[in-house]
């Protein structure tokens, strides 16, 4: 483990209860402020124009708000929205051949005059895109320049100098994801489709993964015949990972499964007449099985159901013909 920097014999420095709670509220009234002061029309008229882009919207901004604007194209893209971040400097200087006049390119700015937002407004005009400023300060020049501006009224930031930009960048993070859900809202965007643009996600792994995705088949199956000894197939058992024997007939049919813990009952109640019995003796004929078009998770919920839990579900299809296994570690392993 890692360990403090020593001590430079210097008072460290603290902060009470109070003061930080006092901040807290003080940026919740920060807050309140924009949301009771901020232009509901102004807002709509920009998810709208949003909505309408027949190309990519494109976001931009310098320092902070530079970042907030990539946050928020990134949200847009993992809605399955086409957008992207253009960095202003990196416009000038030949980025900017991206913008086409069925794009829309929205421009962070607190004060509204930024000089290298500024620099890119011709440059992005020369290229037909649509200019969306969105702003703190009333009357600047970015507004003056563009085809829309989106007012953010901002009472004062937090810091004590009301310099550093601590409630701005809040509120603009908060309106521009804000119209984000809403975009996807009116998009109809569906709970498979969000899932599918998260595919490393626990939620897109539930949505997307298929019982034939996980499960395990062909040599990595413990398969025996219900005419094998129960002692002949311990290697099988205990070999393949998966906690059971899975039983089949001449045509791979599945007549039933037999667990270690089969393996353990069947010991306690037959002694040493365990090395006559066969598997098809003592095997559950009645075993819980799923088809490989099920959902992943289906197959978790049905493990996990009355009236006891279980490891692993056999795999067949609509004939009954065993063709792979499923098991709670390989679920857990996969992420699900």
């Amino acid at each position: 483990m890692g360990s403090l920097p020593p001590s430079l014999d210097l008072p460290s420095p603290e902060i009470s209860e109070t003061t930080l709670l006092n901040l807290f509220k003080s940026q919740q009234n920060h807050l309140n402020h924009f949301f009771q002061h901020l232009s509901l029309r102004q807002a709509l008229s920009f998810t709208q124009t949003l909505l309408n882009c027949r190309g990519t919207i494109f976001f931009t901004g310098v320092g902070k708000s530079g970042f907030v604007a990539n946050k928020i194209s990134q949200t847009l893209i993992s809605l399955g929205i086409k957008s992207g971040f253009l960095n202003p400097l990196d416009a000038l200087h030949g980025d900017i051949g991206i913008l086409t006049s069925y794009d829309i390119l929205v421009m962070f700015s607190k004060s509204g005059n930024t000089e290298e937002l500024l620099k890119v407004v011709p440059c992005a005009k020369a290229k037909g895109a649509y200019l969306v400023s969105v702003t703190s300060v009333e009357g600047n020049a970015l507004a003056g320049v563009c085809d829309m501006n989106v007012h953010l009224p901002v009472e004062r930031e937090l810091c004590p100098f009301d310099l550093a930009p601590v409630t701005s960048t809040a509120i603009q993070m908060v309106f521009g994801d804000t119209v984000a859900i809403a975009m996807m809202g009116a998009r109809n965007l569906s709970k498979e489709e969000y899932a599918a643009n998260h595919p490393a996600g626990r939620i897109g792994k539930s949505l997307i993964f298929k019982v034939k995705d996980v499960m395990k088949k062909q040599d990595e199956l413990p398969v025996c015949k219900e005419g094998d000894l129960i002692m002949d197939q311990l290697v099988e058992l205990t070999s393949k990972g998966c906690g059971c024997l899975l039983v089949v007939d001449e045509q791979h049919h599945l007549i039933g499964t037999f667990t270690d813990g089969d393996l353990r009952r069947t010991l306690k109640a037959s002694g040493e007449g365990i090395f006559k019995l066969t598997v098809g003796e003592m095997c559950n004929r009645s075993p819980r099985t799923i088809g490989p078009d099920a959902m992943a998770v289906e197959a978790m919920q049905k493990m996990e159901s009355p009236p006891s839990p279980v490891q692993f579900l056999p795999v067949i299809d609509h004939q009954k013909i065993l063709i792979g296994i499923v098991t709670l570690h390989g679920l857990v392993s996969a992420g699900l």
